[in-house]
């Protein structure tokens, strides 16, 4: 197999063996422009981010794709209406901003591992692009600039009106979207950078603002991520652009305890870091993690997404759920890149419990956390 030529502007890339073995180091590919960028070091991210500002808004994201665009066809001039709840639902409305926030992967002192009892050195904290909410017409912040983004809620009959407002200085400027999994939405409200082809949704330059809305159908129920997919929607993502979507159905109970998990990884490439972290919501290591807490008799619900190039395992120790709410039993799930698995049960064994992935290079390089059950 012939080298890999990095940063090849071509469209045809060869990984390589190069390549293929700095995957294992969190080495990631990045089509922008026109260009593919392999980006298996700290500046290669710049390199995207460079690529990335220079791709122009489509004339499509203006108004509609063009009908001469090569390759055009006559559904890229269709027309589409904005949705509005369904009998008896509502509009739910939310203010996000992408921005870029200092982000410490371990965040508790003294930094260590407390699960095994292991001091943590060497520097952890990174740039992270991140979706942060904000009050109504992006007045202020309404919660932190955090991994991942809010939750976004509602019921079936509801729509999202989902405000988004690129807010990335200027050292990293460039497009940025929101692109949603589970609800119904039309081409308009993709979310989704697509050339030549590209409607409003998908290309929110730097200081634009764009309005996103979603339907929530019945097939919407469940818990669903959203990122960025933009035309830099790889690294931006890599690097903390997601969130998440539950949908409850109409007049159902909702759990006492709900909890999304984002399993992924944060790499050199796309920190600048010295070590690959393996993280839930952003964090490593046990102590630094969410610790999950609840009650016995209590309805818990824990929902884990998948949120890099990986597969991972979802373990709780002491406890069953439903597998996919059938009949089997589990206590240990795969769950897939942007692929969510639900683990909801009524809790009845008290005591301090671990969750970590069950793939042992994961685990062992922070993929674990905390449960705390009390009587």
């Amino acid at each position: 197999m012939p080298n890999a030529k990095p940063n090849a502007t071509d469209g045809d890339f060869n990984l390589g063996r190069r390549g293929f073995l700095a995957a294992g180091a969190g080495a990631f590919l990045c089509s922008i422009g026109g260009q593919n960028i392999l980006v298996e070091r700290a500046g290669d991210a710049a390199k995207a981010d460079a690529a990335a500002a220079r791709v122009a808004k489509p004339a499509g994201a203006k108004s509609r794709p063009s009908a001469a665009a090569p390759g055009a066809s006559p559904v890229d001039q269709l027309k589409f209406e904005t949705p509005v709840p369904a009998p008896g639902g509502r509009v739910v409305e939310y203010w996000i901003e992408a921005t870029v926030a200092l982000w410490d992967i371990l965040p508790t002192r003294p930094r260590r591992d407390y699960w095994h009892g292991v001091p943590l050195a060497g520097p952890s904290v990174f740039k992270a692009f991140v979706y942060q909410e904000m009050t109504e017409g992006f007045a202020s912040p309404a919660g932190p600039a955090a991994i991942p983004g809010p939750t976004l809620e509602c019921e079936v009959g509801d729509v999202l009106r989902v405000h988004v407002r690129n807010g990335l200085p200027d050292k990293y400027a460039q497009a940025i979207t929101m692109h949603p999994h589970g609800v119904r939405y039309t081409p308009e409200y993709d979310g989704a950078y697509l050339g030549d082809f590209t409607r409003a949704g998908g290309y929110i330059g730097p200081g634009e603002e764009f309005t996103y809305t979603w339907e929530a159908r019945p097939d919407s129920v469940g818990v669903w991520p959203y990122h960025d997919h933009g035309p830099n929607h790889t690294l931006n993502s890599m690097r903390g652009l997601f969130g998440g979507i539950i949908v409850h159905a109409a007049g159902a109970p909702r759990p006492d305890v709900s909890q999304i998990l984002f399993m992924h990884s944060l790499a050199p490439p796309t920190t600048g870091l010295r070590r690959v972290f393996e993280c839930v919501n952003g964090r490593a290591y046990a102590g630094n993690t969410p610790t999950i807490q609840a009650k016995v008799g209590q309805d818990v619900a824990i929902h884990a997404i998948g949120m890099d190039d990986a597969f991972h395992d979802f373990h709780i120790h002491g406890h069953r759920w439903r597998k996919d709410g059938g009949t089997v039993s589990t206590d240990n799930q795969t769950v897939g890149p942007a692929e969510t698995i639900t683990a909801r049960f009524t809790e009845d064994n008290p005591g301090r419990w671990l969750y970590h992935c069950h793939v042992m290079s994961h685990q062992d390089n922070g993929m674990a956390g905390f449960y705390l059950v009390t009587p």
